[in-house]
Protein backbone atom coordinates (compact mmCIF):
# COMPACT_ATOMS: atom_id res chain seq x y z
CA UNK A 1 0.00 0.00 0.00
CA UNK A 2 2.89 2.35 0.87
CA UNK A 3 4.45 1.71 -2.53
CA UNK A 4 1.15 2.50 -4.26
CA UNK A 5 0.83 5.78 -2.37
CA UNK A 6 4.36 6.78 -3.34
CA UNK A 7 3.74 6.10 -7.05
CA UNK A 8 0.48 8.02 -6.92
CA UNK A 9 2.22 10.96 -5.26
CA UNK A 10 5.05 10.87 -7.82
CA UNK A 11 2.67 11.11 -10.79
CA UNK A 12 0.67 13.80 -9.04
CA UNK A 13 3.79 15.95 -8.66
CA UNK A 14 4.76 15.29 -12.30
CA UNK A 15 1.28 16.34 -13.44
CA UNK A 16 1.49 19.58 -11.45
CA UNK A 17 4.90 20.41 -12.97
CA UNK A 18 3.64 19.76 -16.51
CA UNK A 19 0.56 21.90 -15.86
CA UNK A 20 2.68 24.80 -14.64
CA UNK A 21 4.94 24.56 -17.70
CA UNK A 22 2.00 24.48 -20.08
CA UNK A 23 0.35 27.41 -18.32
CA UNK A 24 3.51 29.53 -18.45
CA UNK A 25 4.28 28.80 -22.11
CA UNK A 26 0.88 28.27 -23.67
CA UNK A 27 -1.08 30.66 -21.53
CA UNK A 28 -4.26 30.29 -19.55
CA UNK A 29 -6.78 27.84 -20.84
CA UNK A 30 -10.48 28.28 -20.54
CA UNK A 31 -11.27 24.61 -20.31
CA UNK A 32 -10.30 24.15 -23.94
CA UNK A 33 -7.23 22.43 -25.22
CA UNK A 34 -5.91 20.89 -28.46
CA UNK A 35 -6.15 17.85 -30.89
CA UNK A 36 -4.79 15.57 -33.72
CA UNK A 37 -5.12 14.64 -37.34
CA UNK A 38 -6.36 11.54 -39.11
CA UNK A 39 -4.86 13.42 -41.18
CA UNK A 40 -6.18 16.78 -39.97
CA UNK A 41 -7.68 19.03 -42.63
CA UNK A 42 -5.33 21.62 -44.07
CA UNK A 43 -7.00 24.89 -43.17
CA UNK A 44 -5.88 28.44 -43.40
CA UNK A 45 -7.27 31.46 -41.60
CA UNK A 46 -5.78 34.63 -40.25
CA UNK A 47 -8.41 35.75 -37.72
CA UNK A 48 -8.12 35.47 -33.93
CA UNK A 49 -4.91 34.53 -32.13
CA UNK A 50 -4.35 32.14 -29.30
CA UNK A 51 -2.20 29.22 -28.49
CA UNK A 52 1.31 29.35 -27.29
CA UNK A 53 1.39 31.88 -24.44
CA UNK A 54 3.97 34.53 -23.87
CA UNK A 55 4.15 36.78 -20.80
CA UNK A 56 3.17 40.21 -22.06
CA UNK A 57 4.94 43.46 -21.21
CA UNK A 58 3.62 46.04 -23.63
CA UNK A 59 5.15 47.60 -26.71
CA UNK A 60 8.23 49.30 -25.34
CA UNK A 61 11.25 49.72 -27.60
CA UNK A 62 13.51 46.68 -27.56
CA UNK A 63 17.03 47.19 -26.25
CA UNK A 64 19.91 45.45 -28.08
CA UNK A 65 20.34 42.83 -25.35
CA UNK A 66 16.73 41.81 -25.85
CA UNK A 67 17.75 40.23 -29.15
CA UNK A 68 20.27 37.86 -27.60
CA UNK A 69 17.83 34.91 -27.62
CA UNK A 70 16.89 35.67 -31.23
CA UNK A 71 20.52 35.84 -32.39
CA UNK A 72 21.20 32.53 -30.62
CA UNK A 73 18.28 30.91 -32.43
CA UNK A 74 18.57 32.36 -35.95
CA UNK A 75 21.65 33.59 -37.81
CA UNK A 76 21.99 37.37 -37.48
CA UNK A 77 21.12 39.09 -40.74
CA UNK A 78 18.91 36.23 -41.98
CA UNK A 79 15.27 36.82 -42.89
CA UNK A 80 14.20 34.63 -39.97
CA UNK A 81 16.33 36.67 -37.56
CA UNK A 82 14.83 39.91 -38.88
CA UNK A 83 11.32 38.54 -38.49
CA UNK A 84 11.95 37.34 -34.94
CA UNK A 85 13.45 40.72 -34.03
CA UNK A 86 10.23 42.37 -35.20
CA UNK A 87 8.24 40.10 -32.92
CA UNK A 88 10.52 40.84 -29.95
CA UNK A 89 10.22 44.57 -30.64
CA UNK A 90 6.44 44.21 -30.38
CA UNK A 91 6.55 41.81 -27.42
CA UNK A 92 9.76 41.94 -25.41
CA UNK A 93 8.88 38.74 -23.52
CA UNK A 94 9.05 36.60 -26.67
CA UNK A 95 11.74 33.88 -26.65
CA UNK A 96 11.94 31.68 -29.77
CA UNK A 97 13.28 28.62 -27.98
CA UNK A 98 10.57 28.73 -25.31
CA UNK A 99 7.97 29.33 -28.01
CA UNK A 100 9.02 26.19 -29.89
CA UNK A 101 8.70 24.15 -26.69
CA UNK A 102 5.21 25.44 -26.04
CA UNK A 103 4.10 25.08 -29.66
CA UNK A 104 5.37 21.49 -29.68
CA UNK A 105 3.21 20.65 -26.67
CA UNK A 106 0.25 22.40 -28.30
CA UNK A 107 0.82 20.38 -31.47
CA UNK A 108 0.55 17.08 -29.62
CA UNK A 109 -2.58 18.20 -27.80
CA UNK A 110 -4.23 19.36 -31.01
CA UNK A 111 -3.38 16.18 -32.90
CA UNK A 112 -4.70 14.00 -30.08
CA UNK A 113 -7.87 16.07 -29.57
CA UNK A 114 -8.67 15.94 -33.28
CA UNK A 115 -8.40 12.17 -33.33
CA UNK A 116 -10.59 11.92 -30.23
CA UNK A 117 -13.15 14.38 -31.57
CA UNK A 118 -12.52 16.58 -28.54
CA UNK A 119 -14.10 19.85 -29.68
CA UNK A 120 -13.78 21.51 -26.28
CA UNK A 121 -10.00 21.11 -26.23
CA UNK A 122 -9.67 22.26 -29.83
CA UNK A 123 -11.70 25.40 -29.36
CA UNK A 124 -9.22 27.03 -27.00
CA UNK A 125 -6.20 26.49 -29.23
CA UNK A 126 -7.49 27.18 -32.73
CA UNK A 127 -8.59 30.26 -34.60
CA UNK A 128 -12.23 30.29 -35.62
CA UNK A 129 -11.54 29.30 -39.23
CA UNK A 130 -9.26 26.41 -38.31
CA UNK A 131 -11.65 25.25 -35.59
CA UNK A 132 -14.56 25.22 -38.06
CA UNK A 133 -12.51 23.15 -40.49
CA UNK A 134 -11.52 20.60 -37.85
CA UNK A 135 -15.07 20.31 -36.52
CA UNK A 136 -16.50 19.84 -40.02
CA UNK A 137 -14.13 16.89 -40.55
CA UNK A 138 -15.05 15.43 -37.14
CA UNK A 139 -18.78 15.84 -37.85
CA UNK A 140 -18.44 14.06 -41.19
CA UNK A 141 -16.48 11.25 -39.58
CA UNK A 142 -19.08 10.76 -36.88
CA UNK A 143 -21.97 10.93 -39.36
CA UNK A 144 -20.38 8.03 -41.25
CA UNK A 145 -20.00 6.04 -38.05
CA UNK A 146 -16.21 6.19 -38.33
CA UNK A 147 -13.77 6.36 -35.44
CA UNK A 148 -10.07 7.08 -35.16
CA UNK A 149 -7.56 5.16 -33.12
CA UNK A 150 -4.46 7.24 -32.67
CA UNK A 151 -1.24 6.96 -30.72
CA UNK A 152 1.14 9.91 -30.72
CA UNK A 153 4.66 8.44 -30.79
CA UNK A 154 6.66 11.66 -30.53
CA UNK A 155 8.17 14.69 -32.24
CA UNK A 156 11.51 14.26 -34.00
CA UNK A 157 12.11 17.92 -34.76
CA UNK A 158 10.33 21.24 -34.44
CA UNK A 159 11.71 24.59 -35.57
CA UNK A 160 10.60 28.09 -36.54
CA UNK A 161 10.93 28.70 -40.27
CA UNK A 162 9.23 32.09 -40.58
CA UNK A 163 8.27 35.01 -38.33
CA UNK A 164 6.56 38.25 -39.22
CA UNK A 165 4.47 41.10 -37.88
CA UNK A 166 1.25 42.03 -39.66
CA UNK A 167 0.26 45.22 -37.97
CA UNK A 168 0.06 44.31 -34.28
CA UNK A 169 -0.34 40.61 -35.05
CA UNK A 170 2.66 38.30 -34.66
CA UNK A 171 2.69 35.23 -36.89
CA UNK A 172 5.13 32.39 -36.24
CA UNK A 173 5.41 29.42 -38.61
CA UNK A 174 7.01 26.13 -37.57
CA UNK A 175 8.00 22.97 -39.38
CA UNK A 176 7.12 19.99 -37.20
CA UNK A 177 8.29 16.44 -37.89
CA UNK A 178 6.47 13.83 -35.82
CA UNK A 179 5.62 10.14 -35.71
CA UNK A 180 2.08 8.87 -35.32
CA UNK A 181 0.19 5.59 -35.31
CA UNK A 182 -3.27 6.29 -36.64
CA UNK A 183 -6.09 4.36 -38.26
CA UNK A 184 -9.64 5.25 -39.25
CA UNK A 185 -12.21 2.49 -38.70
CA UNK A 186 -15.65 2.20 -40.25
CA UNK A 187 -18.82 1.47 -38.29
CA UNK A 188 -18.02 -2.25 -38.42
CA UNK A 189 -14.57 -1.74 -36.94
CA UNK A 190 -12.71 -2.36 -40.19
CA UNK A 191 -9.66 -0.24 -41.01
CA UNK A 192 -10.40 2.00 -43.99
CA UNK A 193 -7.40 4.30 -43.70
CA UNK A 194 -4.05 4.18 -41.94
CA UNK A 195 -2.74 1.29 -39.86
CA UNK A 196 -3.24 0.14 -36.27
CA UNK A 197 0.43 -0.70 -35.69
CA UNK A 198 2.57 0.98 -38.34
CA UNK A 199 4.35 4.18 -37.34
CA UNK A 200 3.89 7.00 -39.86
CA UNK A 201 6.17 9.99 -40.32
CA UNK A 202 4.17 13.22 -40.44
CA UNK A 203 5.66 16.50 -41.62
CA UNK A 204 3.58 19.61 -40.98
CA UNK A 205 3.88 23.35 -41.30
CA UNK A 206 1.77 25.15 -38.71
CA UNK A 207 1.34 28.87 -38.11
CA UNK A 208 0.44 30.39 -34.75
CA UNK A 209 -0.69 33.96 -34.23
CA UNK A 210 -1.28 36.50 -31.47
CA UNK A 211 -2.21 40.17 -31.31
CA UNK A 212 0.65 41.68 -29.32
CA UNK A 213 -1.61 44.47 -28.04
CA UNK A 214 -4.22 42.10 -26.70
CA UNK A 215 -4.47 41.40 -22.98
CA UNK A 216 -5.00 37.77 -23.92
CA UNK A 217 -1.51 36.20 -23.64
CA UNK A 218 -2.46 33.13 -25.66
CA UNK A 219 -1.61 32.20 -29.22
CA UNK A 220 -3.83 30.29 -31.63
CA UNK A 221 -3.21 28.01 -34.57
CA UNK A 222 -4.30 29.92 -37.67
CA UNK A 223 -3.05 27.72 -40.52
CA UNK A 224 -1.96 24.13 -41.16
CA UNK A 225 -0.56 22.35 -44.17
CA UNK A 226 1.35 19.19 -44.92
CA UNK A 227 5.03 19.78 -45.63
CA UNK A 228 5.82 18.30 -49.03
Amino acid sequence: MGSFDFVTFFFFVAAVIIFIQLRSVLGKRTGHEAPPRDQAPAVEGLDDPKVVTLPRRGRESAEPDMFVAVDAYAEPGSELNKGLREVVSADSSFDPKEFVGGATMAYEMIVSAYADGDRKTLKGLLSRDVYDGFVAAIDEREANGETVRSNFVGIEKSSIIQAEMKGTEANITLRIMSQLISATLDKDGEVIEGDLVEVTDVNDVWTFSRDTRSRDPNWRLIATEADQ
